[in-house]
């Protein structure tokens, strides 16, 4: 998936959550933020640390991938 901005961030990390099956609260206490940082990381708040972001992408499987974009 292209990574366009931070909707596209929240659809993903809101999709794999829906495929574990966990609920918010059970997925932030996994992954160890708050349930108000992760409802609005899935709602797409653009102005979250970025290092929970990636902290939460990791705990779910989930890579970003940077590409040099040849311009």
């Amino acid at each position: 998936m292209e990574i366009q901005g931070v909707k596209d961030i929240s659809k993903m990390i809101r999709t794999r959550r829906k495929s574990l099956r966990l609920t918010q609260a059970e997925c932030a206490a996994f992954c160890g933020v708050g349930v108000r940082f992760f409802s609005e990381l899935e709602n797409g708040k653009e102005s979250l640390h970025i290092s929970k972001v990636l902290h939460v992408l990791q705990m779910l499987g989930l890579k970003l991938q940077a590409n040099e974009n040849g311009v």
